[in-house]
């Protein structure tokens, strides 16, 4: 069963990475990145928070509904259990599609596989966020990270790093308030949009990903990230869990979203397998 669970996940490593492979040469290999994670479990990192009752999402949305159905034994004499779920597609781990903000923008069920996998470049911008809630990523640290690990690698998906998730699942602390409906509010990191028209036009960027609510900072009140890099066609990524553990450069991050028809979101399960 384990070696059948360990061939079944090199396969599906090596399907979806092989569409983005091609272009990134031997740094995006799909059969060492597969062949790392099933021979050593501790390469890979989980970057997606569960989702429960405590599961942060925008304060006018309401939160994760999960209740059991059925769950005990059966007259059979075999157990069984089902259960049903609710949810608003913008909280917990979870993608924006283009649509989220470009009325001609892909819904979910419309982005390309290969938009969801690709090189982890991670740039640090957490001593910043310390003194700092609303501290964006700017084009400096861009340069700064590209002085010292090399340019920004075609097809990479780029991870502002807060270390905003030390503050998960404390609403208060995560959000800036813990309010219904408080997004006058808001207080926390995000990319600059300065840094995002950079990535867009300067590199060839899969997707954006950040360990907080949003790409835009907390105290954004119209959303010029998400109108710039949604309005052109790309992906972002919101709440990663476990940034901390990535290191700079060198991980292949899989950004897998449950497929949502007309979806202008989704809950994400979200990974990384490391070097």
């Amino acid at each position: 069963m384990v070696r059948a669970a360990a061939a079944a996940m090199t396969v599906l490593l090596v399907v979806i990475a092989a569409g983005n492979a091609r272009a990134q040469g031997e740094l995006f290999n799909p059969v060492r990145i597969a062949g790392a994670a099933t021979s050593d479990p501790s390469k890979i990192i989980d970057l997606t928070y569960s989702f429960d009752a405590s599961t942060i999402y925008w304060p006018t949305e309401g939160g994760f509904e999960h209740k059991f159905e059925l769950f005990g034994i059966q007259p059979g004499g075999y157990f069984y259990s089902s259960a049903r779920f609710a949810a608003a597609e913008h909280g917990g781990t979870h993608m924006d599609a283009p649509l989220h903000f470009n009325r001609n923008g892909m819904s979910v069920d419309q982005v390309p596989m290969s938009y969801f996998v690709g090189p982890a470049v991670v740039i640090d911008f957490s001593a910043r966020s310390l003194n700092y809630p609303d501290a964006t990523m700017t084009v400096e640290d861009i340069h700064a990270y590209e002085r010292t690990h090399g340019e920004v690698p075609s097809g990479a998906i780029v991870v502002g790093r807060s270390g905003w998730g030390r503050f998960w699942p404390d609403k208060k602390h995560y959000l800036g308030s813990d309010k219904p409906g408080a997004v006058a509010h808001l207080h926390f990191p995000g990319f600059s949009p300065e840094a995002v028209k950079f990535l867009l036009t300067e590199r060839n960027v899969m997707a954006l990903a950040i360990d907080t609510a949003s790409l835009d900072p907390g105290n954004s009140r119209d959303f010029p990230v998400h109108r710039m890099w949604l309005g052109a066609n790309r992906v972002g990524f919101e709440n990663l869990a476990n940034a901390d553990k990535l290191p700079f450069s060198g991980a292949t991050i899989f950004c897998i979203p449950m497929k949502i028809d007309k979806g202008t979101g989704a809950p994400a399960r979200i990974f990384a397998v490391l070097p």
